[in-house]
């Protein structure tokens, strides 16, 4: 008896830590260290303010793809922003929503968010956390409602641990819940593209001859609004797209409501560009020669069209075939192999 009693106080602290390893009490989250490329600029999201831990990119993930976060139980946030298109709805001119519905825009990339000013093609929100709760709460997107998503989420076993370890004050609340999917996002950094490991000087990133004249012909002609590594310079321009008289979509005055703002959309990233078709907030143009084809001959003008359009009295942008071959050649050097298949950001 006595040796069984030595035996039990000898494994006693083996069998406490074997107990509490899985305990959210006794979980240390460990920070994520972001590392920003040295060929971006610098970051716009303040991380003080929601720093990146293990356990939050964990919990937001899980919410990311979580369709249970919509009316339908199916629709999660992953339902049309897909990793290998760079996080969009591939193939779709506009997202499939609940029930069916269709929107009126296209789903936009996510990725580099954590470097923008603002968000949607409207700029309807100029915080990432709070952007989540368009699409949540949209009634043709995933028509969530949020008392009933928290509710949802405190009768799941694996949701309370997880909020209990993303977060110093474990609630399971919108809150938190929103934190954790703006750590999610803040992580969708494409950086490592061949044009990347070229502006850094790293192996595999030797453009070829057409790719380097496509790039002399970008920064001529594209890169006053596709501007820095981000490819984008943030603001809000009209392009001179002929107007869907189906939609109608007003774009950045639906925010402001300012007449100059008609007809606006926000400046895309061409980063993994090659995925993302079809373009334009519409998704109207199916091939990167199509976009070039607009841009050369099919500018319309308007009295918000952007000037840099009409510059010296001519509609659009000069392109010859073969300047557009070489900055279709140059774009796919924009794609982000790693990035589409990171298995951090994948659902399984």
């Amino acid at each position: 008896m006595k040796r069984i009693r030595t035996l039990l106080f000898l494994l006693l602290p083996f069998l406490w830590s074997c107990s509490n390893d899985d305990s959210p009490e006794a979980y240390q989250n460990i920070p994520i260290d972001f590392k920003v490329p040295s060929n971006f600029p610098a970051l716009t999201y303040n991380l003080q303010n929601n720093p990146l831990t293990e356990k939050g990119f964990e919990l937001g993930k899980k919410l990311f793809y979580d369709g249970r976060l919509a009316s339908d139980g199916l629709v999660s946030c992953g339902f049309c922003h897909i990793q290998e298109d760079a996080f969009t709805h591939h193939g779709h001119s506009f997202s499939h929503g609940v029930g069916d519905n269709i929107g009126t825009r296209n789903a936009p990339p996510i990725q580099n968010l954590a470097f923008q000013r603002a968000y949607m093609w409207d700029g309807a929100t100029t915080h990432l956390d709070l952007q989540p709760l368009i699409p949540l709460t949209s009634e043709i997107e995933m028509n969530g409602n949020l008392a009933e998503i928290v509710s949802m989420m405190k009768g799941d076993a694996t949701y309370q641990k997880l909020f209990r370890q993303a977060f110093p004050d474990g609630m399971i609340n919108s809150e938190n819940m929103l934190k954790a999917l703006g750590q999610f996002m803040v992580m969708l950094t494409s950086s490592n593209s061949k044009f990347d490991k070229f502006r850094r000087g790293e192996p595999g990133g030797t453009l070829s001859a057409d790719e380097q004249d496509g790039y002399g012909i970008f920064k001529q002609k594209c890169a006053g609004c596709h501007a820095t590594d981000l490819f984008t310079d943030d603001t809000y321009r009209n392009n001179g797209l002929p107007i869907n008289p189906m939609i109608n979509d007003v774009g950045r005055y639906r925010v402001t409501e300012l007449p100059q703002d008609n007809y606006k959309f926000k400046v895309p990233s061409l980063r993994n560009i090659e995925k993302t078709a079809p373009y334009m907030h519409d998704g109207r143009f199916s091939t990167l020669e199509a976009v070039l084809n607009h841009y050369s001959n099919g500018v319309l003008d308007s009295p918000t069209l952007d000037p840099a359009l009409k510059a010296n009295g001519a509609l659009g942008i000069p392109l010859t075939a073969t300047e557009k071959t070489k900055l279709v050649a140059f774009l796919k050097t924009l794609t982000d192999h790693e990035f589409l298949t990171d298995r951090r950001f994948s659902e399984f």
